[in-house]
């Protein structure tokens, strides 16, 4: 998987140590990067939809048990990013199989920047003054990675399908 830089020993370490931290509460630290994101894009809501249920808000979609469980799916593919960072490669398939499933449901590849805006929005507010510069960039810079793969999902399709 090509991530245009790679991380760096130290990069990878703040990653690590930061993921460490916030992923033994998935589902609280989801619901911070979801509520977020509809924040900053409350035009993605209807793209949630459960037994072709519209949610009339977010707090309604928020509290779903079924979006809940599709926020511990979001925090699983973050945590095994975070597991693979010395062989991002070996996610690749999984990462763009991932993309299609995405551009199916009518999810736009200009999306996932909001969602790595939330992403950094809902790790600076879990680790506080933790959160340096140092480890945004690299966080930056594996989601980077991370979208490239789920857009070769996009690539990978026919155009009408």
């Amino acid at each position: 998987m090509e991530s245009g830089m790679p991380l760096s020993g130290r990069q990878r370490a703040l990653i690590r140590e930061s993921w460490r931290r916030v992923s033994g509460s998935p589902v609280q630290h989801g619901l911070v990067l979801f509520a977020r994101l509809f924040d900053l894009d409350p035009d993605l809501l209807p793209l949630f939809q459960y037994n072709c249920k519209q949610f009339a808000s977010p707090q309604e979609c928020l509290s779903a048990p079924e979006f809940l469980d599709h926020i511990r799916k979001v925090m699983l593919v973050i945590d095994a990013a975070v597991s693979h960072l010395e062989n991002l490669s070996c996610l690749e398939e999984y990462l763009c199989n991932l993309g299609k499933k995405h551009q199916a449901v009518g999810v736009k590849v200009e999306s996932f920047s909001t969602v790595g805006e939330s992403l950094l929005y809902m790790l600076e507010k879990c680790l506080g003054t933790a959160f340096s510069p140092d480890m945004q960039e690299a966080w930056s810079k594996l989601y980077s990675a991370v979208v490239k793969a789920m857009q070769r999902g996009w690539e990978t399709l026919p155009e009408g399908d």
